[in-house]
């Protein structure tokens, strides 16, 4: 039987069951905590008490996985999403990678090969095969997937080289690949550029925030190229109404692609983006909506209003996620 890693180890393929495939626990910058959330907003075992009492929230409402794809540049700290994971049921899944819309980190913008640093391999590949062979640092936690970002400044020089780094690591190692796009310049297809000159699977990959986008021609064109759709910001109404995209997934479902679409929300237990009491008020009047229950309580029921049977929510929530893995 195939098997996945997860925070608290491997676990069947087949016991992923419901899963949402774009969420996180924690976006953090850990700067930011380090020089200015001490005493002010962040409480470390307030916020694990509460990421704790959110995810089983959402198990209790019938998802038993997330895949969490927070990595180097939106704060990743496996150590605390463990501290997590050892008191909930729920599943996840993590991530290895770096999200920039432009320019790579110092750390490793002059190393590699051809470089300032001239060094045989990129350390980028190597970092990112550590994390999904080794495990994270010291953790003992195993990275299952990679991401990489393509936004609407499009291929920049260190945007390329992240995505042919993780397409890289895709290939020695299998796993597969999730890329947070923007709809603007359908960076999706830029992606696919990429990832076809480097011989990805694309049936291994996730266009992260498809669903952005009502644009059934483009949608179309990379659910054909074989990819999965991240029907994934339920909630973040401000890109995207929901009843839009209802209408699109209602839509795509019609023209036979319900198996190449995955849900999520984007949603994680806290972010600091908004930090602080009034920040995180703002946020909720904002986008009401933008939490893990969203798609359970309001999406579904949505979706079978319109049509789509059981069997098509269970291949975007089920059969999908682990065919991703497997």
């Amino acid at each position: 039987m195939p098997t996945v890693e997860t925070v608290r180890g491997p676990i069947d393929t087949a016991d992923m069951g419901p899963t949402l495939m774009h969420e996180h626990v924690f976006v953090l910058s850990t700067e930011h905590v380090q020089n200015y959330g001490d005493g002010d907003w962040w409480d470390e075992d307030e916020r694990v008490a509460d990421a704790v009492t959110k995810l089983d929230e959402l198990k209790a409402l019938g998802i038993d996985t997330i895949l969490d794809p927070t990595v180097w540049g939106l704060g990743r700290y496996i150590p605390r999403v463990q501290r997590v994971a050892e008191q909930t049921d729920l599943n996840i899944i993590v991530a290895t990678g770096l999200y920039t819309y432009d320019e790579l980190p110092h750390q490793y913008e002059h190393r590699g090969p051809g470089l300032l640093l001239d060094l045989p391999t990129d350390p980028m590949i190597d970092d990112f095969t550590s994390d999904l062979t080794d495990g994270i640092a010291s953790t003992g936690v195993k990275a299952a997937f990679l991401k990489c970002v393509v936004e609407a400044k499009g291929l920049t020089p260190g945007v390329e080289r992240n995505l042919r780094a993780c397409s890289a690591t895709h290939r020695a190692t299998g796993a597969p690949i999730t890329v947070h796009t923007s709809v603007g310049n359908q960076a999706g297809l830029l992606a696919l550029q990429v990832f076809r000159d480097e011989g990805v699977d694309l049936t291994k990959v996730v266009i992260g925030h498809a669903g952005d986008s009502n644009d059934l021609d483009y949608l179309s064109e990379l659910a054909e190229a074989g990819c999965l759709l991240g029907m994934d910001r339920f909630g973040l109404d401000i890109y995207n109404p929901t009843t839009s995209r209802v209408d699109t997934i209602v839509a795509l479902a019609e023209r036979g692609y319900a198996g190449q679409m995955v849900l999520a929300h984007d949603a994680s237990c806290y972010i600091d983006y908004f930090p602080g009491v009034e920040a995180q008020a703002a946020k909720e009047q904002i986008a009401p909506n933008w939490n893990f229950t969203h798609i359970s309580t309001d999406v579904l029921p949505m979706l079978r209003d319109r049509g789509v049977t059981e069997d098509q929510i269970r291949q975007m929530l089920v059969e999908a996620p682990r065919r991703y893995f497997e």
